[in-house]
């Protein structure tokens, strides 16, 4: 029996669904599992999902395919094998002639049933195996082709399409007798409609559909739960990164499992410890040196005061010898000072002794004290109060404006005002200003402008202690060189409340 080419049919079921899930999965308690945006748990999550998605997606489409191949093959091979039966039952071994429309009515009448139509008619012997057109076909038996018929005429053909949306099984054939080789032989066509085997595709089209999502909602269960096993140690390893920033030396993290994530963290003990180390030494050579400059500081400061009360007699004689001894005497009473100032700041031992203070008074009074009056232009409102530590303000503004004495050239000027709760003063000079490469040192110990010379009237402590002290008040100090020369040191200072004070 030869049959025809099948032409491919095409199923309208759309299936899986695109999923757009949103998890939100409670933990412990309160705890949220929240899915960064491209964090490594949502990467490692996609990647699970899209293995899941995958696998599903193939495993799907393969029983699909199977399933719907095993299911018309099987609807075809029954309506098939009852086709041929009934035809053979219907025809007689020796058909008289005269007979084929009674044949034909009775193969019409064997083979009715639910979802088919019949055509069986007595053809013509010389359509038979010949090029003439085969008789028409009524619309109501379905989309039969010429083609098909022609084919049919030779002997036992069938062909699945789509008619109107849905798909059919059609079934041709010729009906002859054994030895009536002079009466006409009967055309039988069939349509079959395969809406049951249709329904029955899409019923488990659904049921796939239905898996599908499981297998993804299991896939997304399975992979927050691995995520969770692989990023708990690295969250560990992050919160103690993070404590090791902001110095604390002694963190480390449990060493547990025999994975890479257990010799990253044994590296992260070890480099913790050893950076705990290397600390501690530093902080205790770094502490001996403090204490060092103390206790020497402290130690010289008592000869010291004897030696400048005797330099300043002996200076009093007018002997230029005596008077270069006191002038370096007391450059090295004020060396020792500093230290001992520095090292109270290093120590945490500076404290505020906080007041009402008359800004305009207090600047006038430090200027006052080292002869200063005359050199400097003060501007500022007059009765401008703000509570602070008066000594500690007058070490500012005499560091700060001794530099532009010594520094820098007239006109020197002193500028203040309110300023965000507190108060804002500047000190600008007229000279050379402060070289770039200076400013970001400037307020480091021992920084001097002008490194070339080989001794200068500063200790370079000056501007240190000025910063530290209005550090200790909260404030700020900054330097940066005007637009037409000199520096500008630009002090700002909080007011203090009476909460603060107490």
């Amino acid at each position: 029996m030869r049959r025809p080419a099948l032409r491919p049919l095409s199923w309208p079921l759309s299936w899986p669904p695109s999923w757009s899930p949103s998890w939100r999965t409670s933990g412990q308690g309160n705890r949220h599992v929240r899915l960064r945006p491209m964090g490594l748990r949502t990467r490692l999550t996609a990647a699970f999902l899209a293995v899941a998605l995958l696998a599903a997606l193939v495993a799907s489409g393969i029983s699909y395919v199977l399933v719907r191949r095993a299911l018309l093959q099987r609807s075809q091979d029954a309506q098939l094998i009852e086709f041929r039966q009934v035809v053979q039952r219907s025809v007689p071994v020796d058909r008289p002639p005269g007979t084929g429309r009674m044949v034909a009515a009775q193969i019409n009448s064997g083979l009715e049933g639910r979802g088919r139509t019949i055509w069986a008619q007595p053809v013509s012997m010389d359509l038979v195996g010949g090029d003439r057109r085969p008789p028409r076909i009524p619309s109501a038996i379905g989309p039969v082709s010429e083609t098909f018929l022609r084919r049919a005429l030779s002997g036992m053909v069938f062909q699945r399409v789509r008619h109107h949306g849905h798909a059919y099984l059609l079934v041709g054939g010729t009906a002859v007798g054994r030895e009536a080789g002079t009466d006409a032989p009967i055309l039988v066509v069939m349509t079959v409609s395969l809406r049951h085997e249709e329904q029955e595709l899409a019923s488990f089209t659904r049921a796939l559909m239905i898996a599908d999502g499981l297998a993804v909602l299991a896939a997304v269960a399975m992979a927050l739960a691995a995520t969770r096993g692989v990023l708990r140690p690295v969250r560990g390893l992050g919160r103690a990164a993070r404590a090791l920033g902001a110095g604390d030396f002694s963190t480390r993290v449990s060493e547990r499992g025999r994975d890479e994530l257990t010799d990253l963290a044994r590296t992260f003990n070890r480099t913790a410890e050893a950076l705990e180390r290397m600390v501690g030494e530093l902080r205790a050579k770094d502490a001996a040196s403090r204490r060092f400059v103390a206790d020497v500081s402290h130690e010289l400061r008592t000869p010291l005061t004897s030696m400048v009360a005797m330099a300043e007699v002996l200076a009093d004689d007018g002997d230029q010898a005596a008077r270069l001894v006191a002038s370096e005497t007391r450059r090295l009473g004020d060396l020792v000072e500093h230290l001992i100032e520095i090292s109270r700041f290093d120590a945490g031992a500076a404290s505020l002794v906080l007041d009402d203070v008359l800004l305009a008074d207090a600047v006038a009074a430090t200027l006052d004290a080292r002869g200063w009056t005359g050199e400097a232009a003060v501007t500022g409102p007059d009765d401008l109060v703000v509570r602070l530590d008066p000594r500690r303000l007058d070490v500012i503004v005499a560091n700060l404006v001794g530099n532009a004495v010594r520094h820098g050239k007239p006109p020197i000027t002193i500028a203040y005002r309110p300023e965000r709760d507190g108060v804002e003063l500047t000190v600008t000079d007229n000279g050379p200003g402060i070289p770039e490469d200076v400013l970001p040192l400037v307020f480091n110990r021992f920084v001097k402008a002008e490194e070339a010379r080989s001794r200068s009237d500063g200790s370079g402590l000056g501007l240190s202690i000025a910063r530290e002290n209005a550090v200790l008040h909260g404030g700020t100090l900054d330097v940066s060189n005007g637009p037409e020369g000199g520096a500008v040191f630009t002090l700002w200072l909080p007011s203090a409340t009476e909460e603060e004070a107490e």
